[in-house]
């Protein structure tokens, strides 16, 4: 099968659907499911001795059931993938909740707080504006490369099951790949594979982003950033976006009370930020979908 074509169409059916409410009202979305077999793989595997061995096995059960899931949806031919991959893209959705923040903001301090709480897992409640508006973007840059740009890249190379699998890795990422004392070990194979799969999307995103801003010029600065970035792969699109918007991103920001001394991204751009300049970030990320279309336009005619 084709991918190139599927994920055009794809593309385009997340980008003007996005998630519709009335549907997961209704139905569990994929996601979900796959969060809910991760929670049962936690339950049952992560205890005793050799916690590393059986987050392996969890893996790879995962891995395995993913693929065949995939496999299986395949069969029904192009109109039924196209829609899964649809459904597991997350442009629109990504651009509604990053906008929701700014519209926020414009409302009340309160709001832009509330609503940012909804994609980012640090303290807020002690946020400002600029704090506020900071982690919205940097949510925006992050979850493009994840939600968007990796899920339609491993698309393209693998069909669907390669889409199914990267979803359900990147899931048990952000569930069990933790470096606490109960996910050490457990959750150590699902964040090394998640790392691995985002190699590639990561730094893809980065160089879209700054194509498009001017900003390949400052590529060394880009690849200083995002190698003092606490993660391999999230700081690509951030010190992209953090250049595109001449804006600071990352520092200091506090989790679970405690604050945590994370290192500046493009520590010389601008800090007190705006709703304007979640505004600036969401016409990056339509700008950055767009390329990527005509990439996969271009693998289509080539």
């Amino acid at each position: 099968m084709d991918t190139a074509p599927i994920l055009i169409c794809a593309l385009l059916l997340d980008a003007a659907l996005g998630e519709p409410a009335w549907l997961w009202k209704r139905l569990p979305h994929p996601a979900v499911l796959m969060g809910r077999a991760i929670a049962v793989l936690d339950r049952r595997l992560n205890h005793g001795p050799d916690r590393k061995a059986r987050g392996v096995a969890a893996l790879a059960l995962l891995v395995l059931g993913g693929g065949a899931i995939g496999g299986v949806l395949s069969l029904f031919g192009p109109v039924v993938v196209t829609i899964a991959a649809a459904i597991l893209l997350a442009q629109r959705s990504l651009v509604q909740h990053v906008s929701a923040v700014a519209d926020g903001l414009r409302m009340s301090l309160a709001q832009g707080r509330r609503n940012v709480a909804m994609i980012v897992s640090r303290d807020t409640t002690a946020m400002d504006t600029s704090a506020t508006a900071r982690a919205a973007i940097e949510s925006a840059a992050e979850n493009l490369s994840d939600g968007v740009i990796a899920p339609a890249f491993w698309f393209l190379i693998g069909g669907l099951p390669g889409l199914v699998i990267y979803k359900v890795v990147n899931t048990a990422d952000s569930m069990i790949g933790y470096r606490t004392e109960k996910y050490l070990d457990f959750g150590w194979a699902a964040a090394r594979m998640d790392d691995l799969l985002n190699w590639v999307p990561a730094r893809l995103t980065a160089l879209m982003i700054a194509a498009l801003s001017g900003g390949l010029h400052r590529w060394s600065d880009i690849t200083d950033d995002a190698h003092r970035h606490r993660s391999p792969n999230a700081g690509w699109p951030e010190a992209a976006m953090a250049r595109a918007l001449k804006v600071a991103l990352a520092g200091p920001r506090s989790y679970d009370g405690t604050i945590q001394p994370l290192s500046w991204v493009n520590a010389g751009g601008r800090v007190p930020l705006t709703p304007a300049d979640i505004d600036a970030a969401c016409a990056i990320l339509w700008k950055t979908w767009g390329v990527f279309l005509g990439l996969t336009a271009l693998v289509l005619l080539l």
